[in-house]
């Protein structure tokens, strides 16, 4: 396990390079770049002076000779200022990287608190009217655009209501737990909806198959319980394809959270991305991109470590 455990984190760090030079690349076919927003921005710069700072800060080389300085510069540990904060960009991160990771743990529990026993009910009681509803409303989540749930939320609950916030992250004057929880709870039912919804249908085709196998019917010939049954041995099972689709539906998490945190004003990694692309905060989008990578990455070591712990008889000897 610490070998293979050791062998996919250098896979992980070799595609973080090669995607940190992609996004590099893609950021750098932006139209303009900082120096010619700031002559803009400013008449009494000349051409000469647009040529002499991007001279300075290296924006006349090329693309490979750019990336590489700033590779260097990053195994160092310095990933550069961000243009709009005039701050170095990690401070910036790191405050928006563990507010976005509270708002996804929190939609990612509530998601499986309410997916796995809707799921299992539904496996157990197939074609059912009960069932059917349960796929009527799974699918209904899954179709609703994240966008348009947000702003229902925002109208029914705050506007009518007046029960939550419509944004932000606190209230002015007001830093405890409990307000900061109020404004979180929008924008988690917003992510919990449509992962509800497609975790629903995942454990429910994943219990069904593992409920036609020999050994179910073993243990229900040995006159164990359905509880046993279920809990005991279909369910662990039944959860390593769902942990997959876990896994996986990390990065669409993620950019569901971006629309989210746009559309609350929630000070995420998902509004800090949007805010940087939109203020042409190229190296702030760059590393925010970057480590969004990371986590994708760290997910899915994650899940195919989880998948020893599920079913034993799988080992990475």
């Amino acid at each position: 396990m610490t070998r293979y455990s050791i062998q996919r984190l250098a896979e992980s760090v070799i595609v973080l390079i090669v995607m940190s030079f992609l996004i590099y690349a893609i950021m750098a076919l932006m139209p303009g770049d900082p120096i010619d927003i700031m002559v803009q921005s400013d008449p009494n710069l000349t051409s000469a002076d647009a040529a002499r700072l991007k001279a300075l800060y290296g924006l006349d080389q090329p693309l490979s000779e750019r990336y590489a300085n700033w590779f260097l510069s990053a195994v160092r540990g310095d990933f550069g200022y961000s243009r709009i904060h005039n701050r170095p960009a990690l401070e910036i991160l790191v405050p928006r990287l563990a507010n976005t990771t509270w708002l996804m743990a929190a939609s990612l529990v509530l998601s499986l608190i309410l997916a796995l026993p809707i799921g299992v009910y539904s496996a157990l009681h197939p074609y059912s009217r009960t069932d059917y509803l349960i796929n009527f409303m799974a699918l209904g989540g899954i179709s609703v655009p994240v966008f348009w749930l947000a702003l229902m939320l925002i109208i029914v609950f705050s506007v009518w209501l007046g029960w939550f916030p419509a944004g932000g992250m606190h209230t002015v004057g007001d830093n405890s737990l409990i307000d900061s929880a109020r404004h979180m709870v929008l924008p988690v039912i917003t992510l919990s909806i449509a992962s509800i919804g497609s975790l629903t249908r995942y454990v429910r085709a994943a219990m069904m198959e593992v409920m036609r196998h020999d050994y179910i019917r073993t243990a229900r010939a040995k006159g164990l319980s359905t509880k046993t049954i279920v809990f005991k041995h279909a369910l662990r099972n039944a959860m390593i394809p769902v942990v997959t689709v876990l896994a996986l539906s990390f990065g669409s998490l993620f950019s569901g959270a971006l629309i989210t945190e746009t559309m609350f004003s929630y000070l995420g990694m998902g509004k800090l991305i949007y805010d940087s692309i939109i203020g042409n905060d190229y190296n702030m989008a760059l590393v925010s991109l970057l480590f969004a990578t990371a986590l994708v990455l760290v997910s899915n070591l994650a899940a195919d470590l989880a998948y020893a712990w599920l079913d034993p008889r799988i080992s990475y000897r």
